[in-house]
């Protein structure tokens, strides 16, 4: 095993880590593959296919959560699904020069979501609270419509940032839909889950036939991830999470610091 496969394969274990217990796996993933010589589009696109594994598992592990959310689903879905090939669209026809030049930015606020994290789900949490429940709008089905629309394309909104970069993209659908109804921030992050991995999932089918996808990249930083997202909510059983999370926040914003100056 080469010395760039074992890196990323323990980098796609701290990744998968992350996602479980600090929630941005890509802070981890994307400054790897930056670290094992990839260009920034490649190691985008790269990191984007490897990634979608720990979107699976998420998924996976939320059926009862989901049950009876198909309708709501299917819409926002659909949302995602046009965001996040637009956002692919974006990524793939746009000049790499582009693309390095606002990295930095695109990294610099992913990790301030992170430091950030607790605090903006306390807020969504407690502005949700105030919003009615569903079906508390008096059978005015014509306003159920707009809102739904409403929220619909905030959603396609969040779906092009998640297929063009993604970094962040799941703390700012997560403040966004608990706005949407009062309910169990775990169904609100079920469905976040969905929604943001249907634009991710677009992005890197498109990547597939259309981007530079390093495969051994891709390969060696999926497997890891796939056991660091199984690991974690071991990890999380026993270890702090605040500590962490701080780590990669401050390590991320030096990461940004780094690539605006050089």
């Amino acid at each position: 095993m080469s010395a760039e496969v074992a890196w990323l394969l323990l980098a796609g274990v701290g990744a998968g880590l992350t996602g479980s217990v600090a929630g941005l796996a890509s802070l981890v993933s994307y400054p790897s593959l930056l670290a094992a010589g990839l260009p920034p589009v490649i190691a985008n696109v790269t990191n984007t296919v490897a990634m979608f594994g720990v979107t699976g598992g998420a998924v996976a592990g939320s059926h009862r959560e989901l049950r009876g959310q198909g309708r709501r689903i299917g819409w926002l879905a659909l949302a995602s699904f046009l965001g996040g090939a637009v956002g692919a669209a974006l990524l793939l026809t746009t000049p790499a020069e582009a693309f390095e030049a606002v990295v930095p930015w695109l990294v610099g606020s992913g990790s301030v979501l992170l430091l950030l994290r607790d605090r903006i789900r306390t807020w969504a949490a407690s502005r949700a609270a105030e919003r009615p429940r569903p079906g508390a709008l008096g059978g005015d089905g014509r306003r159920t419509s707009v809102r739904a629309f409403g929220w619909g394309a905030i959603v396609f909104v969040l779906g092009i940032y998640g297929g063009y970069f993604g970094a962040g993209v799941g703390i700012i659908a997560l403040a966004a839909l608990a706005l949407e109804r009062a309910e169990a921030i775990a169904i609100t992050n079920a469905v976040k889950n969905i929604a943001t991995g249907v634009a991710n999932g677009t992005a890197a089918i498109a990547y597939l036939f259309f981007a530079p996808v390093d495969w051994p990249a891709a390969l060696a930083l999926g497997s890891g991830a796939v056991l660091g997202g199984f690991l974690g909510p071991a990890i999380v059983r026993v270890a702090p999470e605040r500590p962490l999370r701080w780590l990669v926040g401050l390590a991320g914003l030096g990461l940004a610091v780094h690539l605006a100056t050089t």
